[in-house]
């Protein structure tokens, strides 16, 4: 029996919702890049950052090459890249209206006083 779309949607999402991922995803936007380079800028245990590579590697959203003794990874497409800069906007926006309420609750405040 078939997965409802909804369904392999939400598996997808949930797959994305690791902080060390985002990371990753937002880093290999700028193209690819070596574990080592990966590891200096996230700061986490190398076996971690692999824990959450082999999952990224898994899922088909990064590829990675071997040059040498060195692991270089890259998105697999640039609907990833796309994907990243949407849930971008959407935060922004997101909290610019949080901004907006806020200062909305300060003139309130000050009113009352």
């Amino acid at each position: 029996m078939p997965v409802p779309l909804y369904q392999a949607k939400a598996e997808f999402f949930r797959m994305l919702g690791h902080p060390v991922r985002i990371r990753v995803l937002e880093l290999l936007q700028g193209g690819p890049m070596p574990v080592r380079d990966l590891l200096t800028a996230i700061e986490v245990e190398p076996s971690a950052l692999s824990q959450q590579l082999a999952v990224l590697r898994r899922s088909g959203i990064v590829t990675s090459t071997r040059e040498g003794s060195t692991v270089v990874y890259e998105l697999a497409g640039g609907d990833v890249a796309e994907l990243m800069r949407a849930a971008r906007r959407i935060l922004t926006e997101m909290l610019a209206g949080q901004n907006e309420l806020l200062e909305e609750l300060r003139e309130a405040d000050g009113a009352a006083r």
